[in-house]
């Protein structure tokens, strides 16, 4: 598999090989859907709870007799059948984390960007600039200008081995546009974006990394 590589004006400075059997073939769309459901589960904040009978305010001393009285027994007022007592198998603060094979999660990355190639969706770039000429200050409208002629509509994932200060400062306010490293990015970045704008050294690095 071969993809061109543009430079921040878009046009053609070399190509890049890669291999078919890492981001070549059937899409695996199961795979995705496990590491995103994971990594929402993850960020859960599972805070939620419920105030059970021990926690509920109320006397626990016994309303009445045990015997005798033609009414039914009961314990306490806090009783979960009675009206405000506590409840009964109510949620209560917990993690949603759960471990996912590293395979799985790889296989799931490895997907999501093999599903961008073959859609189109992804553009390769020699190396990512501030969007400014040398001697300027970081200016948000010259890197905007810039990721529009890389093709950035929508929702755009930009990924590097490291960004650089200076394009972070200048990119970090354009609406839609989010900056990832290679070594963080996920098949959940991928997947919830339009457009992938990546550097030739950070698709080499992720495809060592996934092989």
């Amino acid at each position: 598999m071969k993809l061109d590589v543009v430079n921040s004006n878009k046009e053609t400075v070399g190509s890049l090989d890669l291999k078919d059997e890492v981001f070549g073939g059937r899409v695996n769309t199961d795979l995705i859907w496990e590491a995103v459901v994971h990594q929402n589960a993850a960020e859960r904040r599972g805070t939620h709870a419920t105030k059970n009978r021990a926690n509920v305010s109320g006397s626990g001393r016994k309303p009445w007799r045990q015997k005798g009285t033609g009414r039914a027994s009961v314990g306490e007022i806090r009783n979960p059948l009675w009206r405000k007592g506590g409840t009964v198998f109510g949620p209560q603060p917990r993690s949603y984390d759960y471990q996912l094979p590293r395979k799985v999660k790889a296989g799931a990355l490895r997907a999501a960007i093999a599903a961008k190639i073959a859609d189109g969706t992804l553009t390769v770039v020699d190396s990512l600039g501030a969007g400014r000429d040398a001697g300027q200050a970081p200016k948000t409208k010259h890197t905007a200008a810039m990721l529009k002629t890389l093709g950035a509509t929508g929702k755009t994932l930009v990924i590097d081995v490291a960004h650089d200060d200076a394009f972070t400062l200048s990119a970090r306010n354009i609406a839609g546009v989010s900056l990832v490293t290679s070594g963080r990015v996920t098949a959940r970045d991928v997947t919830d974006t339009d457009v992938v704008i990546v550097t030739r050294d950070a698709l080499q690095k992720l495809e060592a990394s996934l092989d």
